[in-house]
C-alpha cells in the first residue's frame, strides 16, 4: 500500500510539472515574449513547482537523515545562489531606472521653454541621456561577467544525459523527482537570466536533446524541451545585440534614443510638440519598467522565503521521525 501511494504521489507530481511546463508553452500566445508579465510567469512556476516539492517530501516514506535531505539541501543552495545573481540582475535595472529619473526631471519643463533656456535645456537632457547610456553599458558588462561564471553550471546541468534509470528511483523515487527538478530549475533561471541579466544567443537553449523521457517522469522532459526549442526559437526572431533581454527595459532605451535623436533636430518651437510626445513616451516606458522591477524584486523575495521555510520543514521532519 506504501509503495503503490508512493508512486502515485511520485506520478502526480511529474504530471504537475508537465501541465505547468505546459502552461508556459502556451503562454506565448498571451505574453510577449521576455516582458515583466512573461518573467513572473516564469518565476511564478519556478516557485510553484519547488513548493509541490516540500509537499511531496512530506508524503513520501524516507529515511531520517539520508543521503536524499544532502541532495536536497544542496539542491536548494544552488537555488538560492542562482536567485541573488537574478535579484543582482534587478537591482541594477532599479538603479538604471533611478538615473534615468534625471532626464525626467528636466524635461518637465519643456512646456515652459523660451528661446533663452532651450539650448542650455538640450544640452543637460543629452548629458542626462549620455549618462544613462554609460549607465546601461556598465550595467551589461558587469551582468555578462556574473554570467560567464553562471550560464556554464546551468548548460552543464541541461546537457545531461539520463542513464541511470535504476539510480533514479531511489528514495521511493525522490532520487528521480529531485533530478527533474534540478533540471527544470536550471532551464527557469537560465531563462529568467537571460531576460534580466545578460543573453548572448539562442545557442545555449539549442544544443540539448533529451534521452530516456519515454520511461522517465511520464513525459515531462518532452514539454521541456519544447518549451526550451520555442524560447529558441523567440531569441532568434528578436535577432537583437546580447544583453539585458526585458522587453520594457528595451523599450525604454528605445524611447531614450528617440528622444535624443529629436533634441538633436531643434531648430524651432515648431517641433516642440514632437519633442514632448517624445518626453512622455520615456517617461511612460521608464514608470513600467520600474514597476515590473518592483513586482520581480517582490516575487523574489518571496520565493527567498520559501526556500528557508522549505529546509527549515524538512529538517524538522527529519528531527522529529
Amino acid at each position: 500500500m506504501g509503495s503503490s501511494c508512493n508512486n502515485s504521489s511520485v506520478n502526480g507530481f511529474y504530471n504537475f510539472i508537465t501541465q505547468g511546463l505546459n502552461e508556459l508553452h502556451q503562454s506565448f500566445h498571451s505574453h510577449n515574449f521576455m516582458s515583466i508579465q512573461f518573467i513572473s510567469e516564469m518565476l511564478s512556476s519556478l516557485q510553484s513547482f519547488n513548493s509541490h516539492l516540500i509537499i511531496l517530501v512530506q508524503k513520501l516514506c524516507l529515511p531520517v537523515g539520508g543521503k536524499w535531505l544532502d541532495e536536497y539541501m544542496d539542491e536548494s543552495s544552488r537555488l538560492w545562489d542562482v536567485c541573488h545573481v537574478l535579484k543582482s540582475a534587478i537591482s541594477g535595472i532599479d538603479n538604471y531606472c533611478s538615473a534615468s529619473s534625471n532626464i525626467a526631471s528636466i524635461v518637465d519643463g519643456f512646456h515652459h521653454l523660451t528661446p533663452q533656456v532651450s539650448h542650455q535645456t538640450y544640452m543637460q537632457v543629452i548629458r542626462a541621456i549620455n549618462i544613462c547610456q554609460r549607465e546601461i553599458l556598465g550595467l551589461q558588462e558587469e551582468n555578462k561577467s556574473l554570467m560567464e561564471t553562471r550560464i556554464h553550471t546551468l548548460s552543464q546541468c541541461l546537457n545531461q544525459n539520463i542513464s541511470m534509470e535504476s539510480k533514479l528511483n531511489e528514495f521511493n523515487g525522490f532520487r528521480g523527482v529531485l533530478y527533474a527538478m534540478k533540471i527544470v530549475n536550471s532551464l527557469l533561471l537560465m531563462i529568467l537570466l537571460c531576460g534580466v541579466a545578460y543573453c548572448w544567443s539562442s545557442s545555449c537553449f539549442h544544443q540539448q536533446v533529451y534521452e530516456g523521457h519515454v520511461v522517465f517522469g511520464s513525459g515531462f522532459m518532452v514539454s521541456m524541451e519544447r518549451l526550451q526549442q520555442k524560447v529558441a526559437e523567440e531569441i532568434e526572431q528578436i535577432n537583437g545585440q546580447p544583453g539585458i533581454l526585458l522587453l520594457e527595459f528595451q523599450q525604454a532605451k528605445i524611447a531614450m534614443e528617440e528622444l535624443k535623436v529629436e533634441l538633436e533636430r531643434i531648430v524651432s518651437y515648431e517641433t516642440r510638440h514632437e519633442i514632448q510626445a517624445k518626453v512622455d513616451k520615456l517617461k511612460r516606458c521608464f514608470g513600467l519598467l520600474r514597476c515590473g522591477v518592483e513586482t520581480i524584486t517582490g516575487q523574489l523575495d518571496d520565493f527567498f522565503d520559501e526556500i528557508v521555510e522549505g529546509r527549515k520543514k524538512l529538517l524538522d521532519m527529519c528531527s522529529h521521525k
